[in-house]
């Protein structure tokens, strides 16, 4: 069975970390919309104008965008037999078209990372992201270390300021908690604590996917 993997959880939760783990470990795509927009912020192309103006107010991209560049992702050959995904969906509307696209797939394990604000806040206030090619780096990294992607600079991301942070913790809440009830029914659906060390937070998400994958073939779970 093809690991088909959505990683959900707030901004600063872990997601990207976990993500790049599991796609090294298992060779498997990790596909991050938040990486795809701000790329094309750094290039300057028109998604990118139109998604800058709204990523540094703290806002979400329009669901058609968002499903668009997806299902263009997802449909490319390195992802055919598993992919990583997180950053999408972030509404139901994204949840249910993904539903669609994911017809013909393996079963969908949801891991959902839980960690209370005040270590949101905490984390995202002292982010930093690589003023040439825009990765975000790894959580208390200095700013003296060079980004382990291409050697740049690193910088606190414009969209991390506290203010912004507080409004994107409020959209997440308002809009992308639901997510987590959509999914919780279904018996690939885990939820693991993100407050922990990254080698302890990587270690429950090991866990929880073998337990939904498991789930999923006693239910036989499709989507």
């Amino acid at each position: 069975m093809a690991l088909n993997l959505l990683m959900l959880g707030p901004p600063g939760a872990g997601k990207g970390t976990q993500a790049e783990r599991v796609s090294r470990a298992r060779q498997t795509p990790r596909i991050s919309t938040g990486d795809i927009l701000r790329e094309a912020v750094h290039a300057g192309t028109e998604i990118g104008r139109r998604a800058k103006a709204i990523m540094h107010r703290g806002e979400l991209v329009g669901d058609d965008v968002m499903i668009g560049i997806v299902q263009e992702r997802l449909e490319r050959g390195d992802a055919s037999n598993g992919f990583v995904l997180e950053g999408f969906p972030r509404t139901v509307a994204q949840a249910s078209a993904l539903d669609r696209i994911m017809t013909e797939r393996d079963p969908l394990i949801v891991v959902d990372i839980v960690v209370p604000e005040a270590e949101l806040v905490r984390r995202l206030g002292t982010r930093l992201i690589c003023s040439q090619c825009g990765t975000n780096a790894p959580i208390a990294v200095s700013a003296e270390v060079a980004c382990a992607k291409c050697g740049g600079r690193l910088v606190q991301r414009a969209d991390d300021n506290q203010a912004v942070v507080l409004e994107r913790l409020k959209v997440y809440h308002q809009m992308s908690e639901p997510l987590v009830e959509y999914y919780r029914v279904r018996p690939t659906f885990r939820s693991i604590d993100g407050a922990q060390t990254p080698d302890r937070v990587a270690a429950d998400l090991v866990a929880a996917i073998e337990a939904a994958g498991n789930g999923a073939v006693r239910h036989g779970a499709r989507g």
